[in-house]
């Protein structure tokens, strides 16, 4: 009573040439995806700043809260991490500063932040260069403004 199994079409794999169009398919969209991919890194590094800004313009407004005013464009955005030592003196200064991991942030290019204070668009202006580093400039260069960002 021994029972022979029996091989029907439908159990057998992928031949050679199916194979070969997969691999083909996969290279034409790989061709055309890639290239949106890799522009990526410069649009992150923008947003970056944005968000960078944004943080530094919480911490400036707590610094307000605590002591009245803004750091003026002398004492720097260094005046969220340590008392400042000239100009107007706060009183009030929190214990740990007013930025995460108590140090000022640079851009996503590796430059310093311009904070002026007051600014030209409000109390306070903080700005990037982008990633030429200089004012001005278009697309990956241009400038990231506080009063810019929504």
């Amino acid at each position: 009573m021994q029972k022979k199994k029996r091989v029907t079409g439908n159990n057998r794999g992928f031949t050679l040439i199916e194979l070969m169009v997969v691999i083909v398919i996969l290279s034409i969209l790989a061709v055309y995806v890639a290239p949106k991919i890799m522009g990526r890194p410069d649009q992150a590094k923008q947003v970056k700043a944005s968000v960078d800004i944004q943080s530094i313009e919480t911490a400036l407004r707590l610094y307000r809260l605590d002591n009245g005013f803004y750091p003026t464009t002398e004492q720097g955005l260094e005046a969220l991490v340590a008392p400042p030592t000239t100009g107007r003196i706060p009183k009030n200064f929190r214990e740990g500063g007013y930025l995460e991991r108590n140090r000022v942030p640079k851009d996503p290019w590796g430059n310093d932040y311009v904070y002026l204070s007051p600014g030209g668009h409000g109390e306070y202006d903080i700005i990037s260069y982008g990633a030429d580093g200089s004012p001005g400039g278009e697309g990956y260069d241009a400038d990231i403004n506080s009063w810019e960002i929504e």
